[in-house]
């Protein structure tokens, strides 16, 4: 008996399932969090700012230069017709950081909004799971197209949103650990390359952690397929009725 004529065992089924979950969920997280081009368009217009301004000290130059590297960056993605809502984010966030530093004339506001952010969103992250409402599960489960059924039907995943949400939150609250005392001590020009430096490596590691959590999890329950299986169960009802209907009609006559 050759190895394509062996029946699959339980065992292997199970490993296939894991599998598949695992593949599912590093795809759905691509998905949410924008993959590797959403990690160049995060970094990039903060990488030109510091950049220029380490060369020439030109705070309007570097802010108009990373506000336009975002612009060509949502452009982009218009015309091949992509997903635009990492790349807008970005437009508001150096915008946002273009305003602070042109207000207050100093170069190293250009990064504070996205450190208040920041913050807030690891804030948001622990505060939303100690509710009972894990901030990474109300992200991820319509792209699970799971939805809200996590909450109230599907206890092992929720509670590997709860331990995602605050792995989340304690990594970014620890960006905050570093980043917030070098605004008051470091330079420009330093402090901006340690906060490039620290945009991706904190970022992967909570991505990780949000897989192995969830690939260790049970499947999400996906309720979009849940309604179309009860709209197609409730067409065939009214079918069957009318024709039960049909059928005493015609014994009638």
């Amino acid at each position: 008996m050759t190895s394509l004529d062996k029946p699959t065992s339980d065992t292997d089924r199970t490993d296939q399932q894991a599998t598949d979950a695992k593949a599912v969920t590093e795809a759905a997280l691509f998905e949410a969090f924008g993959g590797a081009r959403g990690m160049v368009e995060t970094v990039l217009p903060g990488l030109l700012f510091v950049t220029i301004f380490t060369v020439n000290k030109d705070l309007h130059l570097s802010a108009i230069a990373a506000l336009v590297v975002s612009l060509v960056l949502v452009a982009v993605r218009l015309i091949r017709r992509d997903t635009v809502k990492h790349a807008f984010s970005g437009v508001f966030g150096v915008a946002f950081g273009v305003v602070f530093a042109m207000m207050t004339g100093n170069a190293k506001d250009f990064y504070l909004p996205g450190m208040l952010y920041t913050f807030g969103l690891a804030l948001a992250y622990l505060i939303t799971t100690l509710a009972g409402v894990p901030l990474i599960g109300l992200i991820l489960g319509p792209v699970f197209k799971e939805n809200l059924s996590w909450r109230t039907r599907n206890p092992g995943r929720k509670k590997a949103y709860a331990k995602a949400s605050y792995a989340w939150g304690l990594i970014l609250l620890g960006k905050c650990a570093i980043l917030f005392p070098l605004y008051w001590w470091a330079d420009t020009t330093q402090f901006g390359w340690v906060l490039v430096a620290l945009k991706i490596p904190p970022f992967l590691l909570a991505v990780y952690l949000t897989w192995v959590f969830l690939a260790k999890a049970p499947p999400p329950i996906d309720v979009f397929a849940e309604m179309e299986a009860e709209e197609q169960a409730e067409k065939e009802r009214k079918a069957t009725a009318a024709a039960a209907a049909a059928a005493a009609r015609n014994q009638e006559f």
